[in-house]
């Protein structure tokens, strides 16, 4: 396994494992992240462990015009009820995607460093939220890393109240004028809103 240096580099994406694990160690600087992420990288890792790059062989994204919305949310949709924001609770996003109780799942990925990391991205205008507020509150929401390029990459979502985290995917996929959004690994959840996995090598070349 290679651990970097403090130079801003990564190996080549064909030396990554079966898993996609790419690299070890290096910081979650903003020039790093940046730099990762216009190479189809991202660290993901937990308290008390190296940082772990990421490039995974086959990568789930969403072309947003393949997203899928069903009838009973297309109801939730139009009975309204709330308010949807961009960039307006970018830290209580993240801390909520943090601390938000997740049973299919042990704990979380999101460290006190990578909190701080996102954050400071966020401040330097690469990192952007999308919320969901129902009378005032914010009820659930999802951030993710914007380079500028026409790839929106999401890192986690949260919903306090049911179907408000689709309703900000769905946000996310019809009013963000994006050509993909990135969601990194499958999960069901996202599968069921239309993201797919597409080999490497095709996701790269959209970036």
């Amino acid at each position: 396994m290679i651990w970097l240096s403090e130079k801003i580099e990564f190996p080549p994406y064909e030396l990554a494992t079966d898993d996609g694990l790419l690299a070890l160690g290096g910081d979650l600087s903003v020039e790093r992240l940046v730099y990762a992420y216009q190479h189809g990288i991202f660290p993901w890792f937990n308290e008390g462990e190296p940082i772990v790059w990421y490039s995974p062989w086959e990568r789930m994204v969403l072309f947003p015009e393949e997203v899928k919305i069903s009838k009973s949310m297309k109801q939730v949709l139009k009975k309204g009820g709330f308010t949807v924001t961009e960039n307006k609770a970018f830290d209580d996003v993240i801390f909520n995607c943090r601390h938000i109780n997740r049973f299919d799942q042990l704990g979380t990925w999101i460290t006190d460093e990578m909190e701080d990391a996102y954050i400071n991205l966020h401040d330097k205008g690469y990192a952007k939220s999308i919320e969901v507020w129902v009378d005032d509150k914010l009820v659930a929401g999802l951030y993710g890393v914007d380079l500028g390029n026409g790839v929106f990459c999401g890192e986690s979502m949260f919903s306090k109240v049911s179907n408000m985290s689709k309703v900000a995917f769905i946000h996310l996929a019809q009013k963000g004028g994006y050509k993909l959004i990135d969601c990194q690994v499958y999960n069901d959840h996202l599968a069921s809103l239309g993201a797919r996995e597409i080999p490497r090598e095709e996701f790269l070349r959209l970036l």
